[in-house]
């Protein structure tokens, strides 16, 4: 991008001292990889590509349904009615929102055969998806190649979020050690959700990657960060270290 513009766009993040123009530098050569792109998915995507992050991978398997676009910002009916993957319809609106930014769209199920290819090349893994087992073996995944990762998870007016460093002593399995890989849980499918809550955890994601994006990592929240929209109340859990 021209540098006039490029100043323009970003001068609100730029002018934010964490950041400053050297951070702004390493976001825009940043690669990171959003594995699903639902509620939180698209949500930390559009936030990733307003940020200016270089590279993003999005990889779904699903397509659009009309019950999503009460909370997943990124698509809208005509999406649907072209019958457009998640994926596909989320790159394509973010090369509308910023086409310095490259994304791609991988239609595919993350799974343990698959997972180190879609992850090998990447500064950071974010967490979209909505089950466990798919989160351990992202967390397995991620441990072993020392790439850092944010798991987040909502359901009706509950989050949970937290950044996992592979060199901090704790992964995953260190907070839900006690869940079995096929843990359903509550999910926006059982309880219902607020797109409200979807939108703060995905922006708390979102604040927490940017973090070890710009190698702010003195700033992430050390712990497991669990918020209540409804009742207004956020608790952070402080993770003992384990054996990784």
């Amino acid at each position: 991008m021209e540098n006039s513009k490029y100043n323009e766009r970003y001068s609100r993040q730029i002018l934010f001292s964490p950041i400053g123009k050297q951070g702004q530098y390493k976001l825009s050569e940043s690669k990171v990889v959003i594995i699903g792109c639902g509620g939180l998915g698209s949500n930390t995507a559009n936030n990733l590509a307003r940020a200016g992050v270089g590279f993003i991978r999005i990889i779904d398997n699903d397509k659009i349904e009309l019950s999503n676009l009460q909370r997943q910002q990124l698509f809208d009916e005509a999406d649907i009615e072209k019958e457009l993957p998640k994926a596909t319809a989320a790159k394509n609106k973010l090369n509308i929102i910023n086409s310095d930014v490259k994304i791609e769209a991988i239609v595919d199920e993350v799974n343990e055969n698959n997972i180190n290819k879609y992850i090998k090349d990447v500064d950071l893994v974010l967490d979209g998806t909505d089950n466990f087992n798919t989160r351990f073996i992202l967390d397995e995944a991620c441990v072993k190649n020392n790439i850092p990762w944010i798991f987040g998870s909502v359901a009706a007016s509950y989050g949970m979020v937290c950044s996992i460093i592979p060199s901090s002593g704790f992964c995953l399995k260190s907070i839900f050690n006690e869940l079995s890989v096929n843990f359903g849980g509550l999910s926006s499918s059982n309880v219902g959700i607020l797109n409200s809550t979807v939108n703060i955890v995905s922006s708390i994601q979102t604040t927490e990657a940017i973090k070890i994006l710009v190698s702010d990592f003195d700033s992430l929240i050390k712990g497991l960060i669990i918020i209540d929209i409804w009742n207004l109340s956020v608790d952070i859990i402080e993770i003992n270290k384990d054996e990784l």
